[in-house]
């Protein structure tokens, strides 16, 4: 078996591999909380926020990819099986069944709020270890900031999800 060598010193590896593993289990987690939500959304505003929720997906599931390459390219092998997004996700997400629209709003704000600030810590602690993984988790959260936006726009003036 080829074991891919690091690029990087082990101890950067180390930080740098917890930071994707992490991102990894928050973008997969957010691409199925999005897909939830995603098939039981009702609502007034049923058609923009399901197709909203989409484009969270999509982004999702296009940042875990590049994440996990990243972790293949540094030698870390990265650990996308369900039973492991399982017993590592911790955001929130939307109930169980019919979900109201306003509702969803909510769940993906709070979801996407705890995934940008996670995102922030992970930006900090991988500056010095690895700039480039840095600049990718950088890239993850402007467009999860993005989505939060949209999603609090849909309260209004001066609404908050």
């Amino acid at each position: 078996m080829t074991v891919v060598k690091s690029t990087i010193p082990e101890s950067a590896r180390q930080v740098t591999g917890d930071a994707l593993q992490s991102t990894l289990v928050d973008l997969l987690g957010l691409s199925l909380i999005g897909k939830q939500a995603h098939w039981n959304i009702v609502g007034p505003r049923f058609r923009s926020i399901h197709l909203q929720l989409d484009e969270v997906v999509a982004a999702a599931r296009s940042h875990a990819d590049t994440v996990a390459e990243r972790s293949s390219a540094l030698g870390i092998p990265p650990d996308g099986r369900p039973e492991t997004i399982a017993s590592a996700y911790t955001l929130g997400g939307p109930k169980d069944g019919w979900v109201r629209d306003d509702e969803v709003v909510q769940a993906m704000v709070e979801a996407l709020d705890t995934a940008i600030a996670r995102l922030r810590k992970r930006i900090d602690a991988t500056g010095e270890p690895d700039p480039v993984t840095q600049d990718l988790l950088i890239t993850i959260t402007a467009e999860l900031e993005k989505h939060r936006w949209m999603f609090v726009a849909e309260n209004g003036p001066g609404g908050s999800a």
